[in-house]
């Protein structure tokens, strides 16, 4: 059998991980060849591809990003996106399509396997916000990254007696924010799932001060306050229609320095959370999706996404995985207010 494996969206500390166990088993196991998809969905519908085999992926588990590479293209706002993709499996011979992605490139995968395109889905998001799983890859890895970052900044805030903001990644999920908050020790936290109120963001930051320790606010990048709208910086949208975000961190701090008269400073994490090497548990959730993806194809399960629930690794329909975003449930934030403004 000829399988393809294809990376697409954003890259995520884990996803070499996947593309290793999936070879590795595939090959070892079942003899399989292996053809990689370069560059997600742009690369399919250009006939972009690369041989994979078992030296092609040693070394590559600790390694952060994507061997196979990736882009934000979205075929199916294309003319013949689809028939465009099939041609090039059709091509290569290639009878099985393990798609590894978030909410977008699943969607994708979704309408092809519609098509009647042989596939499984494996998730994958920083964000942890695709339906269906408990976590997904690079999640981990996120919520460690921010968690250090909001423990360096906890010194500096210190030294100079100063509310430090920072903006972490999240659109319509919290998730990384409260997480990363709770870990790090945050006094506000604020999550796209719940408009914040500015005056009692404030009113925390205040009472920080007033027991002489400086305040850390920690704000999703798609939070946005009462009666108002999202703040970003521009008002472009990539190729799903999503706003490119960002701004909130920066307009906060300045409303926190006006209304507080205490000086106010933002750090932005931006792309540094999904960078780098893989955490060791990132590492092992995604050996294993990629394990249960080439059983998957063994079996003729194709239109399945393979999802955590517990510890043990499930076979869903991949619909699932796009039918809503998985956000940060109201109760489990509200578990955690005990520590905001102390």
């Amino acid at each position: 059998m000829r399988v393809g494996v294809l990376t697409g969206g954003g890259d995520c500390p884990g996803l070499n991980a996947v593309i290793r166990s999936v070879v590795r088993k595939g090959v070892q196991e079942y003899a399989w060849e292996f053809v990689g998809i370069v560059d997600g969905w742009g690369g399919a519908l250009k006939d972009m591809t690369m041989p994979l085999d078992v030296p092609a992926v040693r070394g590559i588990l600790p390694l952060g990003g994507t061997i196979l590479g990736s882009t934000r293209t979205n075929p199916l706002r294309l003319e013949n996106g689809i028939d465009r993709i099939k041609n090039t499996l059709s091509a290569h011979k290639i009878e099985a399509l393990v798609v590894i992605g978030g909410e977008d490139t699943l969607s994708v995968a979704t309408a092809l396997s519609d098509e009647g395109v042989n596939l499984v889905g494996v998730p994958k998001t920083i964000d942890n916000d695709v339906g269906g799983t408990d976590y997904t890859f690079g999640f981990n890895t996120a919520v460690s990254i921010a968690t250090e970052a909001i423990d360096r900044l906890h010194t500096t805030a210190e030294s100079h007696k100063r509310t430090l903001v920072v903006e972490v990644m999240g659109r319509h999920s919290g998730w990384i924010a409260l997480h990363a908050g709770v870990a790090g020790g945050a006094n506000a936290i604020l999550i796209p799932e719940i408009e914040f109120d500015l005056d009692q963001v404030c009113a925390w930051v205040e009472r920080r001060f007033e027991i002489h320790y400086a305040p850390i606010v920690v704000v999703a990048e798609g939070a946005v306050p009462k009666a108002g709208q999202m703040v970003v910086k521009d008002e472009s949208h990539d190729e799903f229609g999503h706003v490119r975000l960002s701004g909130i961190g920066d307009w906060l701090a300045r409303e926190i320095e006006s209304r507080t008269e205490k000086d106010a400073r933002t750090t932005v994490l931006g792309h540094v959370q999904r960078g780098g090497t893989p955490t060791a548990y990132d590492r092992w959730l995604a050996t294993r999706f990629g394990l249960h993806a080439v059983a998957a194809v063994r079996d003729g399960a194709f239109g399945t996404l393979m999802a955590l629930r517990g510890t043990d690794i499930v076979r869903i329909p991949l619909a699932d995985a796009t039918k809503a975003t998985k956000r940060v449930p109201l109760d489990l934030y509200a578990e955690f207010d005990v520590f905001f403004g102390t």
